[in-house]
């Protein structure tokens, strides 16, 4: 798969990629981002574990993103990213921004993601990197300001009983 790919049709690829992803979190539909990944996909997720093929990573997230704190979160834009048309991959950082607790207030948490193209628009690998005590702490952050605005809600209340015992 090394030097398959022009850079200009890796940028193309993930600018569909970018595009799916953005749709997914305004519609929560998630089998869109699932589809452009290859039926063998392998996505590494130091949290999560690894997960071979779309139909393992599918039900995670949904699951990951219809529940909170993932329900809570608004978009994944990347705030940079690097080509690398040698290997095919896009390496980018991205934006997990929660939705406003009422004031305006932004809180977001940012992962590494290494994405390896396939071609025909399709992903064959997908790793995200982070710390998911960062992701604790914002979303702490996000629902003790809710809580103080009078905008928490049970299922945030709930995650935030469960994680601060």
């Amino acid at each position: 798969m090394t030097g398959t790919f022009s850079r200009d049709e890796l940028a193309a690829a993930f600018a569909e990629f970018e595009k799916t992803v953005d749709d997914a979190a305004r519609t929560r539909d998630w089998d869109p981002w699932v589809a452009q990944y290859t039926d063998d996909v392998l996505y590494i997720e130091h949290a999560a574990g690894t997960m071979r093929g779309r139909e393992e990573v599918r039900p995670w997230i949904w699951n990951t993103m219809e529940t909170f704190p993932g329900s809570h979160m608004t978009s994944f834009p990347s705030l940079w990213k690097v080509f690398d048309d040698e290997t095919g991959r896009v390496i980018c950082e991205l934006d997990n921004p929660m939705r406003d607790p009422g004031d305006g207030t932004i809180i977001s948490a940012t992962n590494i993601s290494i994405v390896t193209y396939a071609g025909d628009g399709k992903w064959c690998r997908q790793e995200d990197v982070y710390n998911p005590l960062r992701f604790v702490k914002a979303t702490l952050t996000w629902c003790r300001k809710a809580r103080e605005l009078g905008t928490l809600p049970d299922e945030a209340a709930e995650w935030m009983t469960k994680v601060t015992r």
